[in-house]
């Protein structure tokens, strides 16, 4: 018998003994903790909220450890009350409660008399792992465990929890830069293992019914979140790790990027080209050229080599008069070749050996050392750079290798060892960076793009991107499962390298949906190495001209899109979400070949990727039974509830607008520095399943830090109600305490009207109405008026 087997079977048999043993022995409260003491240690279970319970277990002979890289919520009382029912406690909550069998030792959760999951056997160890499994039901979906390509339904899997990159790769990864260590079932609950060091998460590998968490030391706690449908696990999930801050306006527009621009000749002259083809630019992104003429040798410089870039400030000082944002590349790898080695040993910046001098070793970019971010004089050495480089005029960064690319295991940090800080390293560091904002420049938000990170890294401001996707149809296939998943874990901002980044493939059709897709997903940034361009003013003329208009429809989209990033940092909702959301967590009807190449855009768009070469048909799922959706581009009604093969063309992707959206829409404009909301095309689309509706627009000046809780923000609801023949659309504005309303003018786009309407009229007075046959759209104009409260009826 192989020794992986042999393993096995000794690891399962321990459990069952171990099993078997535990007993409780006794319990108390304390405060709002249940304190029990068991055979082999001690749990200590304690709310958060009443849909949030955290599980501790300390073996006998180790300490409490409170410390959470994770977890931001302070624990509230809710209430909770202890019964004695003899042969088990139980610990409720208005929400979940705890039911712990004391002999054999086995804890349950259920939520609102509903269960939830139990543990299987316990805390067990074998060797350098110790577990914790779960019992599972027949047909539970399970979702999470990070970055991963391996299907929407994750079960069946046993997942490493080690960010690790995978470079060129294409419709499957197994492995990652994000290996969060959160489950979450089709029953809408979810289990966060609240330790970042290494180790599996199983899910169900065995086919036994067992979800198992392994870990190679640190913490045994858990957090069980639930919630009555899916939005309310995302809002309980991110209330307990953090919520994304609403990024700068400008990144929900186009960047400029590629592997790399050699020198400030070239980086000017592809942003005046983006300018005299008028396709729309807000940023541009320089990679590790910036401080080196080579790949090897310079990494750590993190200062311009004014050879190739001899007007740096000048250059982005142009760049920022045009509405261009310049974005830096920045690595935690200093070279024991590069200009600040000595600075970085001289200041203890550096991760260390036993014996605490600097750990270096070799790796492709050369010999190295790694910035040690867990200690105050890293984490300090390492901002100063970043707040120098800022002053000269940088808009954004973006961090490489995070994860770390190559971390050995003798490596020694402040906070411990490399198994304890692997996985958190990548958080830390856009920590690193969103608390030298919050210290030096307080007043605005910074962009932190970043290829690893952890449970909560998005209330760092993180944007996550896919990593080092192969340029291939495989790779395009695997980018809507990934943002979908990451999406659900917190991360809502995972998006990727549009067009693919790996390998010299020029395949203009592959480019061209990638970007149709990316119009719909968090972040528009096509980036690849340099062989095949990137930027579609260097593709042919069929490439440019369709990218161009994804970029301009991007563009057209500007309000909705912020609206939705404005919600998601309210209640943690996804960008993009699975159908399965909208279905109320009920797959059971949707083929699973379309649950993640059907996916939802904010709360308005279903879209459909294109994702097989020559395509001339599509697959999609339409969402919500007895509901309706319209072809966003025709205007062609389709049925909630069922699946549908429908056309395909080269101009677009399939996309659909549900019944009852409001969705806010302006002009194209060269970059976000000229936005305005000032004139608002609103779309509606009508239908006779829609008794009500609502909507919103938000804004603000699109830079302020925390605009919002400040009160610098303008807010429009709308709303829609159908009386007979009337439909009714209301708009109210709220503004914050610490903002000037706008005068706004909409023009109103009433879709689904089959007949020519009879009359307007705008809280009574009479309105013209223009009313388009073919389209079946009724538009009308509603003059400008700052903070706008009325009522428009549209007699049918």
């Amino acid at each position: 018998m192989a020794p992986k087997s042999i393993a096995l079977l000794s690891l399962l048999a321990f459990s069952s003994v171990h099993a078997a043993e535990r007993r409780l022995e006794s319990f108390a409260v304390n405060g709002n903790t249940l304190d029990i003491v068991v055979s082999d240690g001690r749990y200590l279970i304690k709310p958060y909220s009443a849909a949030i319970v955290e599980t501790t277990f300390i073996p006998k002979g180790e300490g409490y450890d409170p410390r959470s890289h994770a977890v931001v919520l302070a624990p509230v009382a809710v209430g909770a009350t202890l019964k004695d029912a003899g042969a088990s406690i139980e610990y409720a909550t208005p929400g979940i409660t705890v039911t712990v069998r004391k002999q054999p030792l086995r804890i349950s959760y259920a939520y609102k008399g509903k269960p939830l999951v139990a543990e299987k056997d316990g805390y067990t160890k074998a060797g350098k792992l110790e577990a914790i499994r779960f019992a599972l039901d027949d047909g539970e979906a399970l979702y999470g465990a990070g970055a991963r390509a391996v299907g929407m339904n994750r079960r069946g899997n046993r997942f490493q929890l080690y960010n690790k990159a995978d470079y060129g790769y294409g419709n499957r990864s197994q492995l990652l830069n994000f290996t969060i260590p959160l489950a979450l079932s089709s029953k809408r609950y979810a289990i966060h293992f609240d330790n970042p060091y290494t180790g599996w998460l199983d899910f169900d590998s065995r086919k036994d019914g067992t979800l198992g968490y392994e870990t190679t030391g640190g913490r045994k706690t858990y957090q069980i979140i639930a919630g009555d449908a899916w939005s309310d696990v995302m809002a309980n999930y991110t209330s307990l790790t953090g919520r994304q801050p609403l990024p700068p306006r400008w990144a929900f527009g186009n960047f400029a990027s590629r592997f790399g621009y050699r020198n400030e000749a070239e980086a000017r002259a592809t942003v005046a080209q983006f300018a005299k083809d008028r396709i729309p630019l807000d940023a541009i992104v320089l990679d590790l050229y910036w401080f080196g003429k080579t790949v090897q040798g310079t990494m750590g410089n993190l200062a311009w080599d004014k050879e190739n870039f001899p007007n740096p400030q000048g250059m982005m000082k142009d760049f920022a008069a045009q509405g261009v944002q310049t974005i830096l590349i920045t690595e935690p790898f200093v070279l024991t070749t590069s200009s600040r080695w000595q600075d970085a040993v001289d200041k203890k910046a550096l991760a260390t050996k036993a014996d605490g001098t600097p750990y270096t070793y070799d790796f492709y970019f050369g010999n190295t050392g790694l910035v040690d971010i867990t200690g105050t004089p890293g984490r300090d050495w390492f901002w100063n750079i970043y707040k120098d480089l800022k002053l000269q005029g940088v808009g954004g960064w973006w961090g490489d290798l995070g994860e770390p690319e190559v971390h050995p295991e003798g490596l020694r940090h402040v906070a411990g060892s490399a198994d304890a800080v692997h996985n958190v390293y990548g958080h830390e560091w856009a920590g690193l960076i969103a608390d030298g904002y919050r210290k030096d420049f307080p007043g605005e938000r910074p962009f932190i793009l970043m290829r690893a990170g952890y449970s909560g890294s998005q209330r760092h401001g993180m944007i996550p991107w896919s990593g080092d996707v192969g340029r291939s149809w495989g790779g395009l296939q695997s980018q809507m499962e990934i943002a979908l998943q990451m999406g659900m874990q917190g991360l809502g901002y995972m998006h990727s390298d549009l067009g693919g980044f790996a390998g010299p493939v020029l395949d203009d059709e592959l480019y061209v949906r990638w970007l149709q897709y990316g119009v719909f997903q968090p972040v528009f940034r096509p980036h690849a190495q340099e062989a095949v361009a990137a930027e579609p003013v260097y593709r042919a003329a069929r490439a440019r001209a369709l990218a161009a208009e994804a970029v301009r429809l991007r563009y057209r989209l500007l309000p909705y899109n912020y609206t939705t990033g404005f919600e998601n940092s309210r209640t943690g909702m996804p960008l993009m979400h699975p159908v399965l959301f909208a279905d109320d967590g009920s797959a059971s009807t949707i083929d699973t070949g379309t649950i993640a190449s059907t996916y939802l855009w904010g709360d308005s768009f279903l879209v459909a990727p294109v994702t097989e070469p020559g395509a001339t048909r599509k697959d999609v799922y339409f969402p919500v039974k007895d509901s309706a959706w319209f072809d966003f581009h025709t205007g062609e009604r389709h049925r909630g509830g069922i699946q549908e093969t429908v056309p395909v063309v080269a101009e677009r992707i399939p996309v659909y607008v549900r019944a009852g959206a409001f969705v806010p829409m302006v002009d194209v404009v060269q970059s976000t520095k000229d936005y305005s909301t000032k004139d608002v095309a609103l779309h509606y689309w009508h239908d006779a399943t829609v008794a009500q509706s609502a909507g919103m627009l938000y804004d603000d000046d699109g830079k302020t830090a925390q605009a919002y809780e400040q009160g610098r923000y303008e807010l429009a609801r709308f709303t829609s109600a159908v009386q007979g023949r009337e439909l009714r659309i209301g708009i109210a504005t709220e503004t914050g305490r610490q903002y000037t309303a706008l005068a706004r003018a909409y023009a109103l786009h009433v879709h689904n009207v089959t007949a020519k309407p009879r009359a307007a009229t705008l809280d009574g007075k009479p309105l013209a109405v223009r009313w388009d046959g073919k389209t079946g759209v009724a538009t009308v104009k509603l003059p400008a008026r700052a903070a706008m409260s009325a009522q428009l009826v549209l007699s049918l």
